[in-house]
């Protein structure tokens, strides 16, 4: 679900690996919101919108990866997906909706404020953004080390890949100077101290 890496291919519209630990707790989150709509930034190759849309919520995305949109197109015809950047001015051609979804995106981003604000003015007022990226933080850290699998993790032999490495406090401060409020985490995947990813949820404060 890369933005910014044009070479990020797909050759599939199955779900990945993150899925797995990503959907449960995303599908309690909107269980609660309930929106009719939602835009995903970083659509990748469509099996979360189309998985947002056999809930019933009508789905708008964008991916920077034309193969992934290419594989989402033959998969799923009637989802509303197109090539597009994180960078781009995305709510002044699609507009605004109740929940932005961005799983597994903003580790791949240069700018990564530029991709907030994106989001933020996606979102209707009082809008819910939901943005997850893989975990770091200190024990977890400590434990790769340990592990000696520190170089396997923050590989740099991965075209594209992870450029950016988050940790609960850095999302949200990034999450805060866009303007977002009522930020808060979850961690799924394994135990807590040792998560795979995190999911932030925030809100666009009410006009």
């Amino acid at each position: 679900m890369a933005q910014g890496d044009p070479g990020y291919a797909y050759d599939s519209a199955d779900f990945n690996d993150a899925h797995s630990y990503l959907l449960p707790d995303l599908a309690r989150i909107l269980d609660r919101s309930r929106p009719r709509r939602a835009f995903e930034m970083g659509c990748g190759n469509g099996a979360v919108a189309n998985w947002c849309q056999s809930r019933g919520i009508e789905v708008t995305g964008i991916d920077f990866s034309e193969s992934g949109i290419a594989q989402a197109r033959l998969a799923y015809p009637g989802l509303a997906l197109s090539v597009g950047s994180a960078y781009d001015d995305l709510a002044a051609v699609y507009g605004r909706f109740p929940v932005v979804i961005s799983l597994e995106v903003v580790e791949h981003l240069y700018f990564p404020r530029r991709f907030a604000k994106s989001v933020f003015d996606l979102l209707e007022p009082g809008g819910l953004a939901i943005v997850s990226t893989p975990y770091h933080g200190y024990l977890k850290n400590l434990a790769l080390a340990a592990s000696g699998r520190l170089d396997a993790h923050f590989t740099a032999l991965w075209d594209g890949g992870h450029i950016k490495f988050w940790s609960e406090r850095t999302l949200r401060q990034l999450l805060a100077e866009a303007g977002f409020g009522s930020i808060a985490f979850r961690r799924v995947g394994r135990v807590r101290p040792l998560a795979k990813s995190m999911i932030a949820t925030a809100l666009k404060p009410p006009a």
